[in-house]
């Protein structure tokens, strides 16, 4: 299984400074960050269609 950046796309499966979280808002999606997205505070949307959260 292949983990990818929300923000940047970017492969994390081998990395070891990411986040993963549930969507703030609707709960329903797994978000997950690289470190270099998050310490920049790069925008993310949430995939849900009935969602559509954007965080920091």
């Amino acid at each position: 299984m292949q983990l990818r950046c929300s923000t940047c796309g970017v492969d994390i499966t081998a990395k070891k400074n990411f986040v993963r979280f549930s969507c703030p808002n609707c709960g329903k999606v797994e978000i997950i960050r690289c470190f270099n997205c998050k310490a920049l505070s790069n925008k993310y949307t949430c995939p849900n269609p009935d969602c559509g959260f954007v965080g920091p």
